[in-house]
């Protein structure tokens, strides 16, 4: 079952800048070996639904060590049958419109 799993995960009264514990979810992320794509509000990750929930899973328990309160918002898209989704919905939208838009 292959999923699109957008979240961000940012703790709660550390501060203005939390890009270092953001940092620390992006390591774990790209070690799990999956396709995603960082934007400036969060990270899309493509897997099935247990190996998406797993890096999700992770990335709290890593960022609740020395993080009392922590915000989270998770999105989700399953389509059957469907892979490598995480480029070709975009590639689908560039071609529609005859060129590339800025990602």
């Amino acid at each position: 079952m292959s999923v699109l799993l957008e979240f961000s995960m940012s703790p709660l009264g550390k501060g203005e800048s939390v890009s270092k514990f953001v940092a620390r979810s992006l390591d774990i992320i790209d070690r799990s070996g999956l396709p995603y794509r960082v934007n400036p509000m969060g990270t899309v990750i493509e897997g099935d639904w247990d190996e998406v929930f797993g890096v999700v899973r992770k990335c709290f328990e890593r960022m609740k060590k020395d993080c009392p309160r922590i915000s989270t918002s998770i999105k989700l898209d399953y389509r059957k049958g469907k892979g490598g989704r995480i480029t070709a919905k975009v590639e689908s939208l560039e071609k529609k419109l005859k060129r590339k838009l800025k990602v």
